[in-house]
């Protein structure tokens, strides 16, 4: 079974249903840890703080974006880890999920930006085409 389960979040209703669902694996399996990674997206981080009072400001709203997601696993008493990178989210995930050796990919099927998807493609897809372990796409 799954034992190394890395949830990809942005703070969207459908990463919350993605974390449902990991929190669903999680519960089958004795001493499965979920690592919860929230990407800050280079295109919108300058914007991100050129709005930002301060950098605890910014800190502040980019946990908040998660803090649904962390309630939730730790109200299940599941063993996890939140961690917020920097990069573009396809490839910052891919490069994160083959490098670490998870068990299993979770992730939503659309997050926040529908423009810039309709664009370049989802990062669910990117995800799915380039990841080395299963990735469960929840709608």
């Amino acid at each position: 079974m799954y034992k190394k389960i890395l949830l990809a979040v942005d703070g969207s209703e459908n990463s919350l249903r993605a974390a449902k669902e990991a929190v669903k694996f999680a519960s089958l399996v004795n001493e499965c840890v979920i690592e919860t990674v929230y990407i800050v997206d280079f295109t919108k981080a300058k914007s991100q703080v050129l709005h930002a009072q301060g950098k605890e400001e910014l800190e502040l709203s980019r946990r908040k974006k998660i803090q649904p997601v962390e309630e939730l696993l730790k109200s299940n008493k599941l063993t996890y880890q939140m961690k917020i990178m920097h990069g573009e989210p396809g490839p910052t995930i891919v490069d994160y999920a083959n490098n670490e050796k998870f068990d299993l990919v979770i992730i939503g099927s659309r997050g926040l930006n529908s423009l810039q998807e309709m664009v370049l493609g989802s990062v669910s897809h990117k995800v799915v085409k380039r990841v080395k372990c299963p990735v469960l796409i929840i709608k």
